[in-house]
């Protein structure tokens, strides 16, 4: 990793130098002997005729957002109908693998006053199921992404992801029907088999959706603006791309909320058939939307796999840098020009491998996406707060007084905040922020999010420290006929907590991931952000033990402990990008 260092003396001379480059114009189709200047008026049909801000105006003025295109509203209706179809079946997982099949049923509803329930396979194995779950769809994406930079494209990837998706909606329909549940290895069977189908699925829609999203709005570049009062603003693509993804989640738990509540109560009332049934129905207005939109989506084309030339450059740079001795090996590394040993404009041409067919301009996208990929790194630690939601809080919220509310039906919170809090954050605290001179960059975010969600898990730990004692079976209330007298809505400042560090981290992972990687990476990069979560449900399986009486104390309070030291040492190990965030953002888009 030591390799991937940034150079900030090379960031800098991205931003403000000329690159007198020497570079033979067969080996590209980009000039190496022009000057990136970011005041220089554009001519490429997206940023003709602005007025770019100087320096002294970059620092002096205010920032704001543009205007978000129509066409990211409409990809980000597709996600909500997706994310519909996949929390409204997940949230009742827990239920359908933990629980018994109540007794006269054959849906597993429970009615009023019963616990709905399927399989009978307890907490540890719902817990190990759902965090599988978690595992696959995240997993996935690392291929999804592939296909689409490499062959079909985002657009293409999607649609035939969405078929996929559907194919183990049916699967998961027919585990559950009346005559099929009522065998519970049989249920079984089929339902790990529509898990891993829908895995599939997901995983090519996940990673493609949201750099798809984002890539409607084209302008890259800082500009001048005049506000109606006549104030003169700075407007910030990168603010931009973040408010896009504020709202692209916004739509996600919209999506989510809905589809949770409604399949709880489809489940406890009815059965798991129709909590099954109704996400897959809805999920068919996503071909549809696809279908209609197909000739106003801007989309990238796939432009082949950039992942073997990327560890060329690497290896290129890396040359004469390598060293037995560990500390010197890092330290050489980590030295200022790493990455202009692999620039093609310091070597002579006849000095340039075959492959080297890219500009210099690309090296430095590439540095800037591995160091979008660095800063995931933590990541799977800060999920091990969020993946608590649909396995272990759910059940803990079996154990308390629900007075008919579905246990299930309580981690519809966090969207619910989350629908709240997003437009707040956007209109109001993040411009106050901004006009009081606080830059709350993505780094900072994200560092505080993981702290957030360490204290959501603080308070999950003294909550189930205070059921074990008000319970009647004391530190084994799973197994238990009766509930504790605590109210399940105590429950309400984790999920809270929760949603606050979902805005902070989750939503700013993802602009990072799309404003620092190279367009022909976006996917790539993307579903590396993704694979935290399934980094982080394999560290989560190591868990499992503790996800069972008496020990559910220390599973929450290792959580949050974990996300704190995390988040901490996130901060110490990327503090030096927070102080790069413009030139990151500035560096032109390269070639081949």
């Amino acid at each position: 990793m030591a390799g991937l260092q940034i150079d900030t003396d090379a960031l800098a001379a991205i931003a403000h130098a000329e690159k007198n480059l020497a570079q033979d114009k067969s080996h590209s189709d980009y000039s190496h002997d022009q000057k990136y200047d970011p005041e220089a008026p554009v001519q490429d049909g997206i940023h003709d005729g602005l007025e770019f801000p100087t320096d002294e105006e970059r620092i002096t003025l205010r920032r704001v957002t543009d205007t978000i295109p129509w066409n990211s509203f409409l990809i980000a209706f597709i996600e909500l109908v997706e994310r519909f179809s996949y929390y409204g079946t997940t949230v009742v997982f827990t239920n359908y693998i933990q629980q018994p099949l109540p007794d006269g049923s054959r849906t597993g509803a429970g009615g009023r006053n019963g616990q709905s329930g399927a399989l009978g396979k307890g907490q540890r194995a719902s817990t190990g199921l759902t965090t599988f779950n978690q595992f696959w769809v995240y997993f996935i994406p690392l291929f999804g992404a592939y296909v689409a930079d490499t062959y079909w494209g985002r657009y293409k990837t999607v649609c035939v992801s969405v078929g996929i998706a559907l194919f183990g909606h049916v699967l998961l329909i027919i585990s559950s029907v009346p005559g099929v549940i009522e065998h519970p290895d049989g249920s079984l069977a089929c339902f790990i088999v529509a898990l891993i189908i829908m895995g599939l699925g997901t995983g090519g829609f996940k990673p493609n959706t949201s750099p798809l999203v984002a890539e409607q709005y084209k302008k890259t570049r800082l500009f001048i603006r005049y506000t109606k009062s006549g104030e003169k603003v700075i407007v910030d693509p990168s603010l931009t791309t973040s408010s896009i993804y504020m709202y692209f989640y916004l739509f996600i738990n919209i999506g989510a909320l809905v589809g949770q509540i409604g399949m709880t109560y489809s489940e406890k009332y009815v059965g798991f058939w129709l909590a099954y049934m109704l996400p897959t129905a809805l999920f068919l207005l996503c071909p549809i939307v696809l279908f209609y939109g197909r000739n106003r989506y801007i989309c990238s084309p796939p432009t082949g796999s950039v992942l073997g030339r990327a560890i060329r450059v690497c290896n290129f740079a890396a040359r004469g840098r390598w060293s037995w001795n560990p500390i010197k090996c890092y330290t050489q590394m980590k030295a200022p020009g790493f990455w202009d040993a692999a620039k093609p404009s310091m070597l002579a041409p006849g000095d340039r491998p075959a492959w080297m067919t890219y500009n210099d301009v690309w090296v430095d996208e590439l540095r800037r996406g591995l160091a979008a990929c660095k800063v995931f790194v933590w990541f799977p630690i800060y999920w091990l707060t969020y993946n608590q939601i649909n396995n272990n809080l759910t059940s803990q919220a079996a154990t308390m007084v629900t007075n008919g509310v579905p246990n299930d039906v309580l981690s519809n919170l966090d969207p619910l905040a989350l629908i709240i809090f997003i437009p707040i954050c956007d209109l109001f605290l993040y411009p106050g922020l901004r006009r009081l001179g606080f830059n709350f960059t993505p780094i900072k975010k994200m560092t505080l999010g993981f702290y957030t969600g360490a204290a959501a898990m603080a308070w999950a730990a003294v909550l189930q420290h205070y059921i074990y004692i008000t319970n009647p079976c004391g530190y084994y209330v799973s197994t238990c006929s009766e509930t504790s007298n605590l109210n399940v809505w105590i429950q309400t400042g984790s999920y809270v907590l929760i949603a606050f560090s979902e805005i902070l981290a989750s939503i700013t992972s993802l602009e990072y991931a799309f404003t620092k990687a190279p367009k022909n990476m976006r996917s790539l990069v993307m579903s590396v952000c993704l694979f935290t979560t399934a980094v982080s449900a394999a560290i989560g399986e190591a868990f499992v033990s503790l996800s069972s009486d008496p020990l559910l104390v220390w599973n929450y309070g290792s959580m949050g402990v974990l996300s704190f030291v995390a988040g901490v040492l996130f901060w110490f190990t990327f503090k030096d990008l927070d102080a790069m965030e413009d030139q990151l953002n500035q560096i032109p888009a390269g070639g081949f």
